[in-house]
């Protein structure tokens, strides 16, 4: 919500300083052609993935919006509950203003467990339940192809765990990586300066 002076509120009422009625934002959309993709876009993979809602997919669909995405596996005792309250930390720290133009993504490693079912159990588990949220399952293929994208590097060490790099990958709306963050519990300042630079492009 905004007055006509342009200060945003995240509630509707009046305006405290003007006393305006405070005016919904009208939602810019971004139409990005296909002409608009680079060649190292994310965009011009064609490998297919399942949402946590039974979607499928390409990662073409998740073109607009700045997206913020990190590959994990819901049976990781060790890092990914760290790498996953990374993500919950950045998401908290992204001004109000700028909330619906980023979105995260959560890309599993290990597509045998974690299908569809179990990624949405484990959204509802992490309250990460809402539309700013995606978990994508994929083939391993896929994953592998992706992985290499991110300069991700994991490896099956067990029938439930894998070793595996943390790094939280910042794309912009064309599908282009512009940062990453590496490691857990990092000082995530230059990660949330990016995704706002990123957006406001």
């Amino acid at each position: 919500m905004k007055c006509e002076g342009e200060k945003i509120y995240a509630d509707e009422g009046s305006c405290p300083i003007c006393k305006m009625d405070l005016q919904p934002i009208e939602e810019e959309v971004k139409n990005f052609s296909l002409e608009e993709i680079t060649e190292t876009s994310i965009f011009n993979l064609t490998s297919k993935w399942n949402t946590e809602e039974g979607e499928e997919i390409t990662l073409k669909k998740l073109k607009g919006k700045t997206l913020v995405m990190v590959m994990i596996y819901t049976t990781c005792k060790a890092a990914c509950p760290r790498l996953v309250a990374d993500m919950r930390n950045i998401e908290v720290k992204i001004p109000a203003e700028f909330k619906n133009e980023v979105q995260y993504i959560m890309v599993s490693i290990d597509p045998k467990n974690d299908t569809p079912k179990r990624l949405k159990e484990f959204a509802i588990e992490n309250l990460m339940d809402d539309e700013k949220w995606t978990f994508l399952q994929g083939t391993e293929d896929g994953v592998r192809e992706f992985a290499n994208v991110l300069a991700v590097k994991y490896k099956k060490i067990s029938p439930l765990d894998f070793s595996h790099s943390n790094i939280i990958s910042v794309f912009n709306p064309q599908g282009d990586l512009v940062h990453q963050q590496e490691g857990l519990g990092v000082d995530n300042k230059i990660t949330i300066e990016k995704i706002i630079e990123t957006v406001k492009k």
